[in-house]
């Protein structure tokens, strides 16, 4: 009883996260302001947003993904449970 109560508890949790992946993105870090990178990457807030939008005015387009890890406030775990959501458009 008990153990299919945890399998059960451990499905929810995981088709929880996978809900809340799906939420996410696509979003274009070249164009979009830090209200929508907020809104569509997971793990990432207002704060961090601005610092990604501040990052690109100061540096540029992004050319990768993986520059995002430039960014203050940004490690390889928000990068890597957005990835498939980024979108980099070429630069003007």
């Amino acid at each position: 009883m008990m153990k299919k109560s945890l399998q059960r508890v451990s499905v929810l949790l995981l088709a929880g996260m996978v809900t809340l992946t799906a939420w996410a993105g696509p979003v274009d870090l070249n164009s979009a302001d830090a209200e929508t990178i907020a809104r569509e990457l997971n793990g990432v807030g207002v704060s961090r947003a601005r610092a990604i939008v501040e990052y690109r005015e100061q540096y540029g387009a992004f050319s990768s993904a993986e520059e995002l890890l430039n960014v203050s406030g940004i490690g390889t775990h928000i990068l890597q449970v957005n990835k498939a959501n980024i979108i980099l458009s070429k630069a003007d």
